[in-house]
């Protein structure tokens, strides 16, 4: 029965002597190998090197199909818990028109009201290098189209090659799921007993 995350178990283990844990948890000391596997049998469980830097190495006598089992729930369980955090990008230019700052600004908001981090970025191309200014100011005027309070400026401004860019985070809560409406509960009617006379 060999693990796949490298964890020993039985016939696996191939040295001579192990610092022993049995089932209850209990320190048994230093163990000759063949002798910890002898009581793992008769208790109809496995013997499995838990801490295989030691010296000698640390095994417990455990299920090991119920240890893998309880394993692979904490984990599935962490991962259920862990917050996954996305950062949403918009891109422009400097020579951006009112109208199309308007939207982009928009698509900003409405990031931030869902919760999420916006990465803004102005792209310069060729010698529009020499005027990185004109991207501060964009990045200032989109600034001014946001609701205040809602945001907080996370990355200022600044250059990163040909690109400038500053990050936001929401100041709004993200909205979880909407609740399902539960159904008005129904009342049954007591059935009335049947009289089974033939």
């Amino acid at each position: 029965m060999a693990d796949s995350k490298g964890m020993r178990v039985n016939e696996q283990i191939r040295v001579r002597e192990i610092r022993l844990i049995d089932d209850e948890g209990e320190q048994k000391g230093i163990v000759p190998t063949i002798e910890a596997l002898r009581m793992a049998r008769e208790r109809d469980l496995d013997l499995v090197e838990v801490s295989p830097n030691a010296n000698p190495p640390v095994c417990k006598i455990l299920d090991f199909g119920k240890y893998r089992f309880e394993q692979e729930k904490k984990l599935r369980d962490s991962k259920k818990n862990q917050k996954v955090l996305k950062i949403k990008e918009i891109r422009m230019q400097p020579k951006i028109g009112s109208g199309d700052l308007d939207t982009k600004a928009k698509h900003v908001q409405e990031f931030l009201n869902e919760g999420d981090k916006v990465k803004v970025t102005i792209r310069f191309r060729g010698r529009e290098l020499a005027h990185t200014e004109l991207g501060y100011d964009v990045l200032k005027e989109v600034e001014k189209r946001l609701v205040e309070g809602s945001y907080s400026v996370e990355k200022a401004a600044a250059m990163d090659g040909r690109f400038m860019s500053m990050t936001l985070a929401s100041k709004v809560a993200k909205q979880k799921s909407k609740p399902q409406e539960t159904a008005p509960k129904t009342v049954e009617k007591p059935k009335e007993e049947e009289n089974a006379s033939s």
